[in-house]
């Protein structure tokens, strides 16, 4: 007689998301703090503070009176850019929905529905970049090369958030760390593909970027630092695609096309970036003082 096969052990089992003991955010009894709300004032203020870090290094094409009204429009940016990329590149239908007497498309106003696009984001802070740039009277590329450098990280905080929100869980898989999310409705073992995008687009590009910045001449090239981050991030973002689950109404994409819509969107970034980049090695760098570490 043959006998039974032996039952999975524990080890072999997939972690279940829910018993790692993590909550949407601080419940202060008459209303939770969502950690998603946090991870973008997070981004948003260590971007702030070292920006005036950078403005104050030899060689800043702007003053901290620019870098205060850059912490205000780019943040209005991140959330209209976002709101209006999201329902332009994945929803388009949130612009027809004016239910609930709304003036204007309620569906757009629910942030709740769908959440934000990085894409959506990065067009709405390049126009508060211009903005700025144009009442100020400054060089808008050597701005962009100021902000890129802080922008991986609110990548690094809004992906952990999206992990602890249990949300943008990964495609199925049989690895060591696969996660089962409770929000998935079939319950399936995935790949943690939040932790990815805050290692790959958050936490490598923060580990390639300052070094840049503050021990090399980088700054001094007009366009060399957001060319190498528009490059990394839409890599980062290709390569992230390939683990993520795609959007229920938009896994016909994947389908019929072999790539997601998010990575369709991050070819052309990469070819701009590298653009950008060849653009920069090929003119005469700006003036400016020493390169220098931050106190």
């Amino acid at each position: 007689m043959l006998a039974a096969a032996a039952p999975a052990s524990v080890q072999d089992a997939p972690i279940q998301w829910a018993q790692l003991g993590l909550t949407p955010g601080i419940d202060l009894g008459f209303f939770t703090l969502r950690w998603y709300s946090l991870a973008y004032l997070a981004g948003i203020l260590l971007g702030y503070w070292h920006l005036s870090k950078m403005v104050k290094a030899p060689g800043s094409p702007m003053a901290q009176r620019h870098a205060d009204d850059l912490f205000f429009y780019c943040t209005l940016g991140i959330i209209l850019g976002g709101r209006l990329g999201y329902a332009l590149f994945y929803r388009p239908e949130l612009f027809a929905d004016f239910s609930h007497g709304a003036p204007m498309p309620w569906g757009l106003l629910r942030l709740w529905d769908g959440g934000m696009s990085f894409h959506g984001g990065v067009l709405g802070v390049l126009a508060a970049i211009a903005w700025v740039s144009r009442q100020g009277g400054l060089s808008w590329l050597r701005v962009c090369d100021y902000i890129a450098v802080n922008v991986p990280f609110g990548m690094l905080f809004g992906r952990l958030a999206n992990f602890v929100n249990g949300e943008l869980y990964g495609r199925p898989t049989d690895v060591a760390w696969a996660m089962v999310f409770p929000s998935d409705p079939l319950q399936l073992a995935r790949h943690p593909s939040q932790l990815y995008q805050a290692a790959l687009e958050g936490g490598l590009m923060i580990a390639i970027l300052l070094p840049l910045f503050w021990y090399t001449r980088a700054r001094y090239r007009p366009g060399l630092l957001v060319g190498v981050f528009t490059t990394g991030i839409a890599a980062a973002r290709f390569v992230n695609e390939f683990f993520r689950e795609p959007d229920a109404h938009l896994a016909y994409v994947v389908t019929e096309t072999g790539l997601s819509r998010g990575q369709w969107l991050t070819i052309p970034m990469i070819a701009l970036g590298l653009a950008v980049i060849a653009y920069s090695l090929t003119r005469r760098p700006a003036t400016g003082g020493k390169a220098t570490m931050p106190a």
